[in-house]
């Protein structure tokens, strides 16, 4: 069974639904970085996230582990998405937490999408695929650190 899982400042994503692409990245600001990761989730009304990545800026590959907590979620999810970094400038402003308006409703297998932004003025649009059972509606908070 799936049901469509959404990690995201959803009227941000949904203002981007009419936009051309040369549009949207404008809205973002620049591409500067890509990356990877794993996460998984567990929440019994507070809710913990753990995993790691990998960030490609500049050339190199850089890991950085993932930390955060949800309010208002039940159950157990397993993420793994691609993104886009946008407004890197300098790597240590990867580093620092990230904000997002969060939903999720995931039984079985689902598909999500994120914009997240630290107080550096990095953003990360994100897609995800997520296995698992949880259900979610809050804002989370997601610590990234380099290795």
């Amino acid at each position: 069974m799936r049901f469509s899982s959404v990690f995201a400042a959803a009227a941000l994503a949904v203002s981007f639904a009419g936009v051309s692409a040369a549009h949207a990245a404008d809205a973002m600001g620049a591409p500067t970085a890509k990356l990877t990761l794993t996460a998984k989730s567990a929440d019994i009304g507070l809710g913990y996230t753990w995993g790691e990545g990998k960030l490609t800026y500049g050339g190199k590959v850089h890991a950085f582990s993932i930390t955060g907590g949800t309010i208002a979620a039940v159950g157990f999810s397993k993420i793994e998405g691609t993104g886009t970094v946008y407004n890197l400038h300098r790597l240590k402003d990867f580093d620092g937490t990230y904000a997002a308006a969060h939903g999720e409703a995931t039984l079985g297998q689902g598909l999500g999408g994120a914009v997240l932004e630290n107080k550096n003025g990095v953003r990360i649009k994100i897609e995800t695929i997520s296995q698992g059972a949880r259900l979610a509606g809050s804002a989370q908070g997601l610590t990234l650190t380099l290795k």
